[in-house]
């Protein structure tokens, strides 16, 4: 089974950023797309941005011009590189890959902007 692996949550200051890292256990091949969703105390979860094997990427109006998500194929790895953070973007945040054969979780990683 897919296993996903996510790293560099924190603390940081409001307008300050973090780079979230997603490492899959096994190449996701030519067929996937890989998502960020995020879910704050009270709040269902939501979709932050998503990035498809044609490269083509999707972010939420929310953090729009301030998110970027990207990935390396040969480190199986994906990437949301956040900045101008806020308070509101304070929340625990899962890695989603998508592929032919299973749809896989990350156990999350917490985000925590200070105003």
């Amino acid at each position: 089974e897919v296993q996903l692996v996510q790293s560099g949550g924190g603390l940081v200051q409001a307008g300050g950023s973090l780079r979230l890292s997603c490492a899959a256990s096994e190449p996701t091949f030519d067929d996937y797309y890989i998502a960020w969703f995020r879910q704050a105390p009270g709040k269902h979860r939501e979709g932050v941005a998503c990035i498809g094997d044609d490269g083509s990427t999707y972010y939420a109006a929310s953090v729009q011009g301030r998110f970027t998500i990207s990935s390396d194929n040969a480190k199986n790895t994906v990437y949301l590189q956040m900045n101008s953070l806020k308070p509101e973007d304070s929340a625990v945040y899962y890695c989603n890959a998508n592929v032919a054969y299973g749809n896989y979780w990350g156990k999350g990683t917490r985000v925590t902007v200070s105003s």
